[in-house]
């Protein structure tokens, strides 16, 4: 590309909008996994027998392990979700926004 139909894209609003919009939406995502992630550490460091408590009474397994997996599938869901988004509105709108800057 061009300068100048660098330069058109970049003033465009379109395309201001939508860096704002993926700006904010993929900063909430990342601030949900953080948070998930904080709080699975810091009841494993201040309250570490809840996660060792066992799920059942004849069960060896714990409360942390399928804990501990949500929180690898939380990671997953949440980057599914920003996949979804950014290969159906935000593809369009690039396309939409290079589509008119090289008119």
């Amino acid at each position: 590309m061009t300068s100048p139909t660098i330069e058109r894209i970049q003033n465009n609003p379109k395309f201001i909008a939508m860096v704002h919009t993926k700006r904010v939406f993929s900063w909430s995502l990342s601030i949900i996994m953080l948070a998930i992630y904080c709080a699975f550490i810091l009841i494993i460091g201040f309250k570490k027998e809840l996660f060792g408590t066992p799920l059942g009474p004849d069960t060896v397994i714990t409360w942390g392990i399928p804990v501990g997996v949500g929180v690898i599938l939380s990671a997953f869901v949440l980057t599914g979700i920003y996949v979804r988004r950014a290969n159906t509105e935000f593809d369009q709108l690039t396309r939409e926004v290079v589509e008119e800057a090289q008119q």
